[in-house]
């Protein structure tokens, strides 16, 4: 993906993050109407080519509603099962608005150990990937209803920017009750300018970043992290107001709306950067010449057909070291095969994988975008 599109070009892979201040009537029940208008501009954008995700806020806030209690609760288990209760009318109610264009949409609930986990992480990965081409918008909300204290993300901003990363969106677009971020708290201060263009991660910006409300967990400083977030794939984020009209359309047909908050790097070296980052190697890969030669000078993906032997327990997902004949380290990546499967099918070509396992699940044992060369 591009983190800076040229003029005109819509983005090819969207995410939009709903907040519950904009989803709900001050916690009283979903605005659907409002809803249907954000539908109907994801629907223009689909026109361009665009695919979009979306994370929406708002299951604990209709259960408050439906549950028919005055405040968002405290307790853990309050809030589970109002996040369980409201989750119905949630979805329902974007099902009900993408069916008007004859778009099917999906549920896809996370938690933080989803995305920490390699083998979780690559499931919901191609799982988002595969509906969207196949035309499904994803609906992700966090795990409400069964995340603990010690798992949940806190914040459906977070997940937002984690969402980037596992779709390496072009653009992140996160709506809220505001405008964008300004330099002072416009709601105490009139003077306050609205920043425009920033970098995504710049401490700076956090002394401009106020709390969040009392129906979401989320506020301007979750938003500046989920930035941060999703920057780690060269994604760009843009926060601005729910309410300003044709507001999805316009920023991804390029103007200038909200605060746009830049990503530094461009998403390969930003993938690469997290891949090498990964202290926990679960096994070894030893590869013939051919291989190594094709790795390290080609920067193409290992398939199962260049290894000769693999070592460890490693599991789906799991980072693994790769070597050649001498034990010389060239490279490390994340394994699309757990270690049974991968000494099934090394030294097959791609073609015979799903006659050595019974499935195919992808032609390449460990992909380029997964994959750091040392």
């Amino acid at each position: 993906m591009n983190t800076t599109l040229a003029a005109g070009r819509v983005p090819r892979r969207l995410v939009v993050k709903l907040g519950s201040a904009l989803l709900t009537n001050d916690g009283c029940g979903l605005r659907e109407d409002t809803l249907a208008g954000w539908v109907a501009q994801i629907m223009e954008l689909r026109g361009d080519g665009t695919q979009t995700s979306i994370v929406s806020s708002g299951a604990v806030a209709e259960g408050v509603s439906r549950l028919g209690w005055r405040r968002r609760p405290h307790a853990l288990h309050e809030l589970q099962a109002a996040a369980a209760v409201g989750q119905m009318g949630l979805v329902q109610a974007y099902e009900q608005c993408f069916q008007k264009y004859g778009v099917r949409t999906a549920q896809i609930l996370l938690t933080h150990e989803d995305v920490a986990d390699r083998r979780r992480y690559l499931n919901a990965r191609s799982t988002l990937c595969t509906l969207m081409e196949l035309g499904v918008v994803p609906v992700i909300n966090e795990n409400d209803s069964v995340a603990t204290d010690e798992i949940r993300f806190g914040d459906n901003d977070t997940l937002a920017g984690l969402v980037a990363n596992l779709v390496d969106a072009d653009l992140l677009i996160i709506l809220t009750d505001q405008s964008g971020l300004f330099d002072a708290d416009p709601r105490h201060h009139p003077d306050a300018r609205l920043i425009h263009d920033a970098r995504a991660g710049d401490a700076a910006l956090e002394r401009f970043a106020g709390a969040g409300g009392n129906l979401g967990r989320g506020g301007m400083q979750t938003k500046l992290r989920a930035a941060a977030v999703a920057a780690k794939s060269g994604t760009d984020t843009v926060i601005a107001s729910g309410l300003e009209p044709q507001v999805l359309v316009r920023i991804a047909r390029g103007e200038s709306v909200g605060t746009r908050l830049r990503a530094e790097q461009a998403p390969l070296a930003a993938r690469k950067q997290w891949l090498a980052a990964q202290t926990h190697v679960g096994g070894t890969l030893v590869l013939d010449a051919g291989a190594v030669r094709v790795l390290t000078q080609s920067g193409r993906s290992l398939l199962a057909v260049g290894v000769q032997e693999a070592h460890g327990d490693f599991r789906r997902g799991e980072m693994v070291r790769c070597v050649d004949a001498n034990g010389v380290e060239v490279a490390r990546g994340l394994v699309n095969y757990g270690a049974e499967d991968a000494r099934r099918i090394m030294g097959l070509p791609s073609e015979q994988i799903e006659k050595a396992l019974g499935y195919v699940d992808e032609p390449e044992l460990i992909h380029r975008d997964n994959l750091i060369i040392l």
